[in-house]
């Protein structure tokens, strides 16, 4: 068990030090160790469950820790988070268990002879005050912010739109564990040979509840290592991020530019919109990334899927008006896929007000791409206006040549140009689509 805790602190230590990514950073790691399966599971549910909690684990350890959290080693700090969470949201794991493997961890890793002595008192001081009161703040907005783990500049700004109910709902939202969301790939097989062949790998399988072509998965384990993967069967997408496709109502033999395409997604769903017939280019600007399409368009055999290296913000010329359809799934926030990438949360915001200058520069030139009368799909993975509807708004004045389409979903019905999925509103990630149709020459 020991081995699946210290493969979470040190991920999580590096995130802290080094501003690592908790999942790329835990791969390599668990490559590394080769866990098993079960410890695997383990040391990927404490990793994802201390980012989701943080703040709330910190306010109360701040409390406990004489002279504050600043003070203390990295990975001591990282080991109270980890036995912490394992003593408040994980039934399974009893709490001495918890906490002895922590004091084990500190004095393996720690230099300071007295941590363990520390961490050891501070566990046992929790676990007599058991059940610990709601974290509060100073003011609603703060005692929400504690309480979800979700700084408080981001309830702050989307108290503003959704109201205190509505903010709590969705920040709740962001802390559930959303299910694995498959797409069938009816190119290759039908729903029900996915199904079949996902349940003898040993997976839980449920039909998506409104979305054709989908299933939810759990009990997964590595997703690469099942047949039906291997075999090209599904890919690995959200319902939401599907639909942005659907929106663009895609058919076969069109001629199809997907601008930001990495990891794929979108690529493969039109792909198994055209059923594997017409073209589609999908560009990305890092050559991995470029190398990861290709494997995952030829895993899927679409063989109709071209990846190309390409700046979206740099114009081709020999690409102007040469496309039906251009998808544009722009860098953004990420705010939407919190529940997915718990990191995210924690990010300096400032950085994030240049992200609508770099959108605009991207949607503004592949305009150019759509042919007369094709049609542009604007989307992201944000729940930010700034980042969604008033960069649609800035291009319309200054592209007088496209104009919003309304477009029909199912399950959700006729959307008026634009559409924003809230996770506690819709059950998907957070996303943002709009249909944007070039007048005819």
């Amino acid at each position: 068990m020991g081995s699946a805790r210290e493969a979470a602190m040190l991920t999580l230590t590096a995130c802290d030090r080094q501003g690592a990514w908790s999942e790329g950073h835990l791969k390599r790691i668990l490559k590394e160790r080769a866990l098993d399966r079960r410890d695997a599971a383990l040391a990927t549910r404490l990793c994802f469950g201390v980012l989701q909690t943080r703040m709330t684990l910190d306010w109360y350890l701040e409390q406990r820790c004489t002279g504050g959290l600043k003070k203390l080693e990295p990975k001591v700090l990282s080991i109270l988070r980890i036995s912490l969470y394992q003593i408040l949201y994980m039934d399974k794991i009893p709490p001495s268990a918890a906490v002895n493997e922590g004091v084990q961890l500190t004095k393996q890793h720690c230099r300071n002879p007295r941590a363990a002595g520390m961490v050891n008192g501070v566990l046992r001081g929790i676990l007599r005050d058991m059940p610990l009161p709601l974290p509060q703040g100073r003011d609603d907005l703060e005692t929400l912010s504690l309480q979800t783990s979700h700084p408080r500049w981001l309830v702050e700004e989307f108290a503003q739109e959704l109201g205190m109910d509505g903010v709590q709902a969705w920040l709740n939202a962001d802390n559930d564990q959303p299910p694995t969301t498959a797409q069938v790939n009816t190119c290759l097989c039908s729903m029900e040979q996915a199904m079949a062949e996902l349940e003898q790998d040993g997976v839980e399988v449920t039909r998506h509840p409104w979305l054709t072509g989908c299933l939810l998965l759990a009990g997964t384990g590595d997703l690469e290592r099942l047949s039906s993967y291997q075999k090209g069967h599904f890919y690995i997408q959200d319902a939401a991020a599907r639909l942005a496709v659907t929106a663009a109502q895609i058919q076969p033999g069109q001629r199809v530019l997907d601008c930001c395409a990495a990891p794929g997604g979108k690529s493969f769903a039109a792909g198994v919109d055209m059923n594997n017939q017409g073209e589609i280019i999908s560009c990305d600007i890092h050559v991995h990334k470029i190398k990861l399409l290709q494997a995952g368009a030829n895993r899927l055999g679409l063989t109709i899927l071209e990846a190309q290296l390409q700046s979206a913000a740099q114009r081709r010329q020999d690409w102007v008006e040469g496309f039906d359809t251009v998808l544009v799934d722009v860098p953004c926030s990420g705010l939407g896929i919190i529940r997915k990438k718990p990191d995210i949360r924690y990010k300096d915001p400032k950085p994030l007000d240049g992200l609508p200058k770099v959108q605009k520069e991207i949607v503004d030139n592949c305009a150019a791409y759509v042919r007369p009368g094709g049609v542009m799909i604007y989307a992201t993975c944000t729940l930010r206006a700034k980042e969604n509807q008033d960069v649609v708004t800035w291009f319309l004045k200054r592209h007088p040549e496209f104009t919003l389409e309304a477009f029909d979903l199912p399950h959700w019905g006729r959307q008026e140009g634009m559409m924003t999925f809230w996770p506690h509103i819709h059950h998907t990630d957070g996303f943002f689509v709009a249909r944007l149709r070039k007048k005819e020459a």
